[in-house]
């Protein structure tokens, strides 16, 4: 069984960082594409950043330069480092799992979810 959680939200001042942590478990990391998305009120959900299973990272523009991600293979863990946020960051972000199958396999296994608050 699958399972991701998603943890390290909370409420900081415009300028300020988070860390935000995916548990995982009944998998492997390195066999996974790996992905971070955010759901912002008034907007669509949009991709944030994503782990390729290579190694080949990616991240939004907007968010290019703030945010970074990363991962720990003895822990089991996906990371997004968030830096210099905005009030515009503020929604609530979730982490993805899609089985690399010589592609990255929608639909994934998707975590509950971790609120952050950003205020001005």
């Amino acid at each position: 069984q699958v399972q991701v959680e998603e943890s390290g939200g909370g409420s900081v001042q415009a300028g300020g960082s988070l860390r935000l942590t995916c548990s995982a478990s009944g998998l492997t990391l390195n066999s996974y594409c790996k992905a971070w998305f955010r759901q912002v009120a008034g907007k669509e959900r949009e991709g944030v950043a994503s782990l390729n299973h290579d190694g080949t990272a990616t991240v939004a523009d907007s968010v290019k330069g703030r945010f970074t991600i990363s991962q720990d293979n003895t822990k089991n863990s996906l990371f997004l480092q968030m830096d210099s946020l905005k009030p515009e960051d503020t929604g609530t972000y979730y982490c993805v799992m899609f089985p690399w199958v010589g592609y990255c396999h929608s639909p994934g296994h998707w975590g509950q979810g971790t609120q952050v608050t950003v205020s001005s």
